[in-house]
């Protein structure tokens, strides 16, 4: 039969008014590695931060006989065995799409369910076998802690308009956890965009003149190459097929400001629109080189719509 996870077995055994350093030793004797952050914040006091985790007990009782009052840091995923859904309340408030989650079956098996000083959720289940990344899907307010990434855990606390607030075991499971698809999860809060289909030459919607924005950037004689980028996602945006864009472009080459570099940044401003890299014709890379290296053009705010 399935065990409860180490973290959550020393979690039901203590109250929040739990001295920290015997807590976090607790932590540590069980195998759940962990590392001392601010006192009342979450900033880690050690030099790699939650890279420094650890199960010593010596290293983690001369952290705290240094730092008594330090929060108790866990970095979650494999180290650790445990996962954490985050769900936040600052700006957006993340129950409306945990709820929304729940009922397509998406969150269940936690282990855990914490409060956290700022009004929060924060629900552990065991991590599941192999990597699973941290992400954030911040327009839901929902943050996903694993792999390369850490909690703040009870009974550990902060202090918010001078009072102090703790991170509050709010409940647990009468039965084991079991993992989380965080995968599935973060594509049901955050699902990719579809691809944008590029536009075939001569379809351009005609607001934009390639020709004119040309001219303007010819007698341009500073920041060429960001001014370029910024030009090229205008045109992208008012769907002007990216081969007119690249030859009205290519009219302003200079000694100091050649055609292989106009080639790369164009097809960098039509890649952050469509979020594909145009493909060139031969002539194309026949005169300005290849254009597939596409980070090699400058890197800057999508511009809104319309010159100015």
């Amino acid at each position: 039969m399935a065990a409860r996870t180490a973290f959550t077995t020393v979690l039901a055994g203590f109250g929040e008014d739990a001295p920290l350093p015997v807590t976090a030793r607790l932590f540590a004797q069980a195998g759940v590695p962990v590392f001392p952050c601010a006192p009342g914040g979450k900033n880690p006091l050690t030099e790699h931060g939650f890279h420094d985790a650890t199960t010593s007990l010596g290293q983690v009782e001369s952290w705290w006989r240094r730092f008594p009052a330090a929060n108790i840091g866990m970095p979650t995923g494999a180290a650790s065995g445990v996962v954490v859904v985050d769900v936040d309340v600052h700006g957006v408030n993340g129950y409306d799409a945990f709820r929304q989650a729940r009922r397509a079956g998406l969150v269940d098996g936690w282990e855990a369910l914490v409060r956290s000083p700022t009004g929060g959720l924060h629900i552990y289940y065991p991590a599941a076998g192999g990597q699973q990344p941290s992400w954030q899907a911040g327009k839901a307010g929902i943050d996903f802690r694993g792999d390369r990434g850490y909690i703040i855990v009870p009974p550990s606390r902060r202090i918010i308009d001078g009072e102090t607030a703790w991170y509050r075991l709010a409940s647990l499971s009468p039965t084991p956890g079991r993992a989380l698809d965080a995968s599935a999860l973060r594509t049901f809060l955050d699902p990719p965009r579809p691809p944008r289909r590029l536009p075939e030459r001569g379809s351009s919607s005609g607001r934009t003149d390639p020709l004119k924005l040309a001219r303007w950037l010819g007698s341009e004689r500073t920041d060429r190459n960001h001014k370029l980028f910024w030009a090229s996602c205008v045109l992208a945006e008012e769907g002007v097929p990216y081969r007119d864009a690249l030859d009205a472009m290519l009219t302003v080459s200079q000694p100091d400001f050649g055609q292989r570099e106009i080639a790369r940044t164009v097809a960098s401003g039509y890649k952050r629109i469509y979020g594909d890299a145009p493909r060139p014709r031969e002539a194309d890379t026949a005169r300005a080189g290849p254009i597939n290296d596409l980070d090699a053009g400058p890197v800057g705010r999508v511009p809104s719509r319309g010159l100015r």
